[in-house]
Formats: C-alpha cells, structure tokens, sequence
C-alpha cells in the first residue's frame, strides 16, 4: 500500500500528496486495486509531466451496492444493489471533499475510477457540479438503460476521459457486448455538450482487465494536465 492511511468520515482512505499541488485525483479503491495503488500513482506522475498532484482514494466496501447508479439485474439481482450511489456521491461532496479542501485548498478536482467506479464517475458529473474532470477508465457504460440517462441529463465536468479495451465489446455476454456502442455513443455526445477538445475516448489493447493501474494512470494524467493549465504535449 502506498500513501497516508485514516479514516475520513468513518470511511478508510489514502493520500498521496506532493509539495505545492495543483490538482486533486479522487479515486474509488477497490480490494483488488489496492496493492496497484503504488504503480498507479507512480505511472500517472509520469505522465503529468511534473505537475503535482494530491491523490486521495477511498475504499469501497461493496462495489455493486456502493457505485452501482440504479438497479440492473443484468448487473446484480441483490436487494439494494443500485440504491445507495447517492450515499456514496453524499460522502465525497459532503466530508471528503471538505476535508480535503482545509488541507490542501480549493483544488480543481478530478473524480474517477475503473469500471463501475468509472460509471460512478460520469453519473456523479450529473448530479453535482463539484467535479471539473471525470477520469473514466473503462466504464460500465453497458449498464441498462445507459443511453436515455446520458442524453436527459447534462454532465457538469468541463473535461471527461473515456477509454475501452478493444476486445471489450467482443464477448459471448449480449448485455457487455453493446459497451463498445455505447461508449462511442456516450464519446458523440460528450463531444457535442463539451467540445471536441474538452473530451475524449481512448481506445487501448485488451480487454476489460487487463493492465487497469496504467489506464487509470493515463485517464487522470490527462485529466490534470488540463485542469493545471500545463502545457499540453
């Protein structure tokens, strides 16, 4: 493990901070991601071509209870799994992000995850406008009922990230495999709210597991490069 641990309203969390930041990296943390923490923070430093960064990732107990937006039996059939996001977005807008900001100041935020911690993100954007970026590696974009919900409800980031493996979309799983068409969908749509340059969807070789601390890693790298007003390669 890597980073600060303590518990921040009840909830346990790690922070990575580097001297003077610019940007705050929000991460939804996960039991399998906890031991790629460390590579996942030194990877995403080295793409931001030294712009310095607080990052702070919150552990998630539940993943499907916890992030998972509405309830989807394509997903899960477990009672209360896609009832509790509005707890988890509660918790990040109403006593980490606070306390965070008394520590390290008002920073430009940058909210994301892999996954349904993705998919959390990009929901999250559309119930709050706390969050300037949304980092969304590989999002569960293939959840039921994806489509109507983005194009009623307008996203409050400025920039958003999207990336997918290639052989994500290639499964026997007829509810997985539209993911490929969604996020393309979701990437047009984005680009016509946002901008062309305010978004966009990265394509990387794999599928849905593979190498998921370098993709989170590019997904904020590209997040805070323009939050910081860096130079842009």
């Amino acid at each position: 493990m890597i980073g600060d641990r303590e518990y921040i309203g009840g909830r346990e969390c790690f922070i990575v901070a580097d001297k003077e930041p610019r940007v705050l990296l929000l991460h939804t943390l996960n039991v399998k991601e906890r031991d790629l923490l460390a590579r996942q923070v030194a990877l995403t430093a080295a793409a931001m071509s030294g712009v310095p960064a607080v990052t702070a990732a919150f552990a998630i107990g539940d993943w499907k209870r916890e992030l998972l937006p509405w309830p989807d039996p394509a997903i899960s059939r477990v009672a209360g799994d896609g009832e509790h996001a509005g707890h988890t977005l509660r918790y990040i807008t109403d006593e980490l992000l606070p306390h965070l900001t008394t520590r390290y100041g008002d920073l430009p935020v940058a909210l994301g995850g892999y996954s349904l911690g993705a998919l959390f993100a990009l929901w999250a954007s559309t119930r709050s406008d706390r969050f300037d970026a949304i980092a969304a590696a590989s999002p569960s974009v293939w959840i039921t009922g994806w489509r109507d919900f983005a194009v009623a409800n307008a996203f409050h980031a400025k920039y958003i990230y999207l990336s997918l493996g290639d052989r994500e979309e290639h499964v026997r799983n007829t509810h997985i495999a539209r993911v490929g068409d969604n996020i393309r969908f979701t990437h047009e749509l984005l680009r016509q709210q946002l901008g062309h340059e305010r978004c966009t969807l990265e394509w990387n070789d794999g599928g849905h597991f593979d190498d998921f601390a370098a993709r989170n890693a590019r997904a904020y790298a590209w997040c805070a490069l323009r939050l910081s007003d860096h130079e842009l390669p």
